[in-house]
């Protein structure tokens, strides 16, 4: 790419982010300007603004590519607003968790980002639809989406790891499993119940390989539904996970397809779609078959846990 090309639209999130990740952000942003670019930076105020500042510089022809600075939330948002365009997104993580980022290879570091966008090396990204509300990565459903709520419910402002200790513990303690029905491209493949995880990406918190056969452009989300009625049984789905040994269990269902539904009689399931609260069930997903254009490190693999907990800890 070239400063002819046309300028670049640099989305940041101000309240997301460490101060080592937006150090980041501004530094690249000081790279394209020596290097003669011209550079838009745009600020978000919400998460629907995100979604509308990525679709003004996705119909704007003076707009060459856009850098999505922020967390998941932000570049879930961002993403959005390119869905169907040509303009080219590269993102710079800058959040807690950053799943996207690190499955497509990134890190917090300048020399990473200088690299890949110097490459120019573009990879196509599909994202799920989830009553309407788009993701990139993963939807969850009944345990997780509960620990989701209670972090929301004390969130004021960035959050780090640990502030998600207390309501996984809680939650894995209080929990009650309620029965879900999940229908893969009008199969029913589940009817009891469990933890339902559906999505694009291979990789989930802290590295955990849950979807383990996903890939973000093939075009099929992947369903990952555990078995689950006590305690115990979570424990051991947990265990199991991270070892990388609960894809092919009995007690674990393993699905690809494009048309998923999630429904139940219950009206306590909880739900999340990229680390933020969900939809209520019953809930209909679909892919949207490379929908963005990306640009990623070249050769690079998603990281696995112990990078994540060394970037966690520092």
């Amino acid at each position: 790419m070239k400063p002819d090309d046309g300028y670049i639209t640099y989305i940041i999130n101000p309240k997301a982010g460490a101060t080592s990740s937006k150090r980041t952000g501004r530094r690249f942003e000081q790279y394209l300007i020596k290097k003669g670019f011209k550079v838009k930076t745009c600020l978000t105020r919400s998460l629907d603004h995100a979604c509308e500042l990525a679709t003004n510089a996705a119909v704007d022809y003076d707009c060459a590519m856009v850098v999505g600075i922020g967390g998941d939330g932000t570049l879930r948002e961002v993403a959005h607003g390119l869905e169907g365009s040509n303009k080219p997104l590269l993102i710079i993580p800058h959040g807690t968790e950053n799943l996207l980022a690190n499955e497509l290879g990134f890190d917090e570091k300048l020399k990473t980002i200088i690299r890949t966008f110097e490459a120019g090396y573009v990879r196509p990204l599909d994202l799920g639809n989830a009553n309407g509300k788009c993701f990139t990565s993963i939807a969850g459903f009944g345990f997780d989406g509960e620990v989701v709520k209670r972090v929301s419910e004390q969130r004021a402002g960035h959050i780090d790891h640990f502030d998600y200790f207390w309501p996984i513990w809680r939650t894995f303690w209080e929990y009650k499993f309620e029965t879900m029905r999940v229908e893969v491209d009008g199969e029913e493949i589940f009817d009891g119940p469990g933890l339902v995880f559906v999505g694009n990406i291979s990789r989930y918190a802290v590295g955990l390989q849950i979807l383990h056969y996903a890939d973000f452009s093939d075009g099929l989300l992947d369903v990952c539904v555990y078995k689950c009625a006590s305690q115990l049984r979570l424990a051991k789905h947990s265990l199991m996970t991270i070892l990388k040994h609960h894809a092919n269990r009995r007690d674990v269902i393993y699905r690809q397809g494009k048309n998923i539904t999630v429904s139940s009689s219950s009206t306590r399931i909880r739900t999340e779609i990229d680390g933020d609260p969900g939809p209520v069930l019953p809930v209909q997903i679909n892919v949207i078959k490379h929908a963005v254009n990306c640009i990623v490190p070249e050769g690079a693999k998603p990281a696995g846990i112990r990078t994540r907990i060394i970037r966690a800890i520092g």
